[in-house]
This record gives C-alpha cells, sequence and structure tokens, in this order.
C-alpha cells in the first residue's frame, strides 16, 4: 500500500474534522416548554426535563393559614437548558438553587421560571431546591362538579386533594400526571395534630410546640395525588386480612354513621387484589375528615381521603383507582375515563360480587335512566374538554362501555384483559388507544365499532 505523507495525512485528517463538526446537530442551550401540552391543560407540567423524586419540607400554621416549605427536585434534562419551569400558583419564593449553587428566578403567572448559573447539559441529573411560603388558595371553577379543591383549610388542620393541577398551589411541581415520581414528604404541624401523607410512615417526632412527620412514597406518583393533610386523627394501623399494611385516620368526633372505613379498605383492597392484580403500594388505608365544602373524596395515591362523602361504594370507587388512575396514570388528561370509568364500574362488580346485583343489571339501570335526547349522551366521553372531564357520562358511560366490552368478548378474556392491562403499564401512563389494543390482542376480535359506539357517538347507542 503506498504511504501517504506525514503532511498531506494531517491536513485530510483536519478538513475531516471540520466536515463531521459542520455536519453535527449543534446543542445550543435553550428555555425548557412552559408545559408538557397538555390540551386541557397547556402550561401544567414543564418541558426539557424529567423529575425523578421530590424531598417536601412544608411547616403549617393552622391559626393563620401560612404554608412555610422546602422542596427539593431531583430530575435530569432531556435537553441542553439554559432554563427551566416549575409550576407554583399563588405562593412566594425567596430562595432558588440549582445544585446547591444560588439560580435566578422570576415568576410568570403561576410559571416559576429557573436560570442556573451554567446551563444544563442534556442528559445531565440536577436538583432544584426551591424556598417557598405564603397562605395557599383552594381552586374553584367547574372542573370538579363546582366545588372547591386543592389545599382547604380545616378547623382544625387542612384537607389537601389536588386533583387535576392543585398539587402546585402548595409545592412547586412538575405538575402533570405524566411526570411521575417517588416523593419523601416532611409535615411540621402544631403538637397534638396529625399530619398523614402518602407511602409509610418513616417517623413522627416532637420538637417543642411541633410534631415533625416523615411519609415516604417509594412508588412512582403523580403530583396530584400528594397529599399533607393535617387534623385530630384517630388512628388505626394493622393489616389486611391478605395481609397488605392498613393506616386509617378519621376526624375524631366526625359522624362516619355505619360506614365501616377500616373494614371496607381491607376487603375491597384484598378483593381488587385479586381482579385487578397485586396491590400496587406498600399501604393501603384512609384520610376520613371534616371538610363538608369539598363535595367529593379523592385516590388519594395509598390512603384516599374522604370529605363530605362518605359510603361503602364510594370507598371500594376510590380504592380500584389505586389501580387505574394511581398507578395506571392517564398520559393525557382527555383519557380520563379510564380513571372514572373503570372506578365506576369497580362500583358494580362490588355489587356482583356482595351478591347484590349483577353487573349487567347495574348497566341496564343506568342506560333506562337516561332518555335518548338527554344531554348525558352527548359528550364525548373519549375527548370530555376540561370544563366536564368529571361529568357523569365520563363515569357512567365510561363503566357502560366496559360492561359492553366484557359482553362482547366474554369473561374469562375481560377478567385476563384486567390484570394484564394494570400489569402492562404498572407505575406509568397509558392511553385510550393502547387500551382497545390491548383488548383487541386478548379477545381476537375487532373492537374499534364497539368503542366508537359507546365512548364517542352522540345519542343513546341501540342494545343490540
Amino acid at each position: 500500500m503506498p504511504r501517504t505523507p506525514t503532511r498531506l495525512l494531517a491536513l485530510a485528517t483536519a478538513a475531516a474534522s471540520a466536515c463531521l463538526i459542520s455536519a453535527a446537530p449543534a446543542d445550543h442551550p435553550s428555555p425548557g416548554a412552559p408545559g408538557i401540552g397538555d390540551s386541557y391543560f397547556p402550561h401544567e407540567g414543564n418541558g426539557g426535563f424529567t423529575v425523578r423524586h421530590y424531598n417536601l419540607d412544608v411547616s403549617y400554621a393552622p391559626g393563620t393559614g401560612r404554608l412555610d416549605g422546602r422542596a427539593t427536585v431531583s430530575a435530569r434534562a432531556t435537553q441542553s437548558l439554559s432554563s427551566f419551569d416549575l409550576d407554583l400558583q399563588q405562593l412566594g419564593v425567596s430562595k432558588v438553587e440549582v445544585n446547591g449553587r444560588p439560580a435566578a428566578f422570576r415568576h410568570d403567572g403561576d410559571e416559576l421560571v429557573i436560570t442556573p448559573r451554567h446551563a444544563l447539559a442534556k442528559g445531565r441529573a440536577f436538583t432544584v431546591t426551591v424556598t417557598y411560603g405564603g397562605i395557599p388558595q383552594a381552586l374553584g371553577g367547574p372542573i370538579i362538579f363546582g366545588s372547591k379543591y386543592g389545599w382547604m383549610k380545616t378547623k382544625d388542620g387542612v384537607f389537601v386533594a389536588c386533583e387535576p393541577n392543585a398539587a402546585s398551589t402548595w409545592f412547586p411541581s412538575s405538575d402533570h400526571p405524566s411526570e411521575k415520581a417517588t416523593f419523601d414528604i416532611t409535615v411540621r404541624a402544631p403538637k397534638g395534630l396529625t399530619a398523614v401523607s402518602n407511602g409509610r410512615l418513616i417517623s413522627t417526632r416532637d420538637r417543642g410546640e411541633t410534631t415533625v412527620t416523615h411519609w415516604r412514597e417509594s412508588r412512582p406518583m403523580a403530583t396530584y395525588l400528594a397529599t399533607a393533610t393535617i387534623g385530630n386523627f384517630d388512628v388505626r394501623t394493622g393489616e389486611t386480612p391478605g395481609g397488605i399494611p392498613e393506616y386509617v385516620a378519621v376526624n375524631k368526633g366526625l359522624q362516619t354513621g355505619k360506614t365501616d372505613f377500616w373494614g371496607i379498605t381491607a376487603a375491597a383492597t384484598d378483593y381488587w387484589s385479586k381482579i385487578f392484580g397485586p396491590y400496587p403500594f406498600e399501604e393501603t388505608g384512609a384520610i376520613v375528615d371534616d371538610m363538608p365544602d369539598a363535595h367529593f373524596s379523592l385516590e388519594v395515591q395509598s390512603k384516599p381521603v374522604y370529605s363530605a362523602v362518605r359510603s361503602e361504594t364510594t370507598i371500594v370507587h376510590e380504592l380500584a383507582h389505586q389501580w387505574f388512575g394511581d398507578s395506571v396514570s392517564v398520559e393525557r388528561w382527555k383519557d380520563i375515563w379510564l380513571n372514572e370509568g373503570f372506578a365506576s364500574y369497580a362500583q358494580w362488580l362490588w355489587d356482583e360480587h356482595k351478591g347484590t346485583r349483577s353487573a349487567h343489571d347495574a348497566f341496564l339501570k343506568a342506560y333506562d335512566s337516561y332518555k335518548p335526547d338527554d344531554a348525558f349522551w352527548k359528550i364525548n366521553v373519549a375527548d370530555p374538554q376540561r370544563d366536564t372531564m368529571f361529568s357523569d357520562p365520563v363515569y357512567e358511560r365510561g363503566a357502560m362501555t366496559l360492561q359492553m366490552l366484557r359482553e362482547r368478548i366474554g369473561d374469562k378474556a375481560f377478567f385476563k384483559l384486567l390484570p394484564t392491562w394494570t400489569a402492562q403499564h404498572r407505575y406509568g401512563n397509558a392511553n385510550t388507544a393502547q387500551f382497545i389494543a390491548l383488548a383487541e390482542k386478548i379477545s381476537g376480535k375487532h373492537l374499534g365499532d364497539l368503542f366508537t359506539t359507546w365512548l364517542s357517538t352522540s345519542g343513546k347507542p341501540a342494545l343490540q
């Protein structure tokens, strides 16, 4: 082989390198997007990074309603970042640090815009620590049946239930269900009050007139499922008959009637574990608080919170959400029927399990209760729009869709489908198209017409 002169070889190498450099895309730092692009909440969640863990340390003074917090968010950059956002509503910020060094920050509406001292390279792990405080305010409007929701002051503490977009009223976050992370939540409250949060209780200790409580949720969790409910609670701990740890807190003096929160929670958790697949979290339970202004209960991860809505059927509904909504979360809010339709159908399954009535009879009762020209049949359940995302059709027509699916594919395929779905998307996010595809794969049937008819077609479907 002829030998190339050294100088010519050097020039050729330099030219080739220059070509490679000019051809490579420049990874210039740029701001992360202020939202993930959900059509219902365009500015919820944030672009340019993914959150891995939240370490929240919050102090609450029930007398004044003031919250002071320090949140450390562990994340990884998905692009080279010159700046990035966190969602934070209403509260003031006194200091921000990125990787332990002071960072510039400003508020732009409900966005906290953070500019680190040095750009963050794509793929880099980083932490941002925000020191903040103020008096959180509950959100309102038509979304949650006209009810207030979020951080809601009670007579002796606070009731915290944040679906869909109120987590950012009490901690800085990437506040969208597609941004799931693990949590450590430390709550400082006046001595004598109990703070209840997600996952397992790590420690409780008194420091003077303050009780410091540390909870840890080691399974990925959507931000709206986080809670720091504080009150004067009677607490019972133990295990379900199936061996799942259970923690139930009931506000002292609250009249719960004949509703046995401990017993129903235990029985439903164990039964759903047989039907939907293994229980996905470390603990089950309930937080039962005195908050009549909250016209709802919520499937807070590992311990649903119950307000003025307290009944056996509510308990089994919220516990079914531990699989459908909490472990398997929606990819976008338009797929909310995957949460509410499934949990509503679980109420029918519970009646069937108890021998009260069959799911088919429950379906017929719901179906017959709406006339063909009723507005109930006009909402597209597969994309119900933001202000009606929790309307009755999302719950009931969603449940009807599942009963029609069950009758089309048969019990064997249907009851294989449910635990397969929760296993495939455990601790993740999913959408309607993925559910339909799995149902078709397991059943061997084409099912697009069924879902189009029962979820999306305007008008009352005919029974065949």
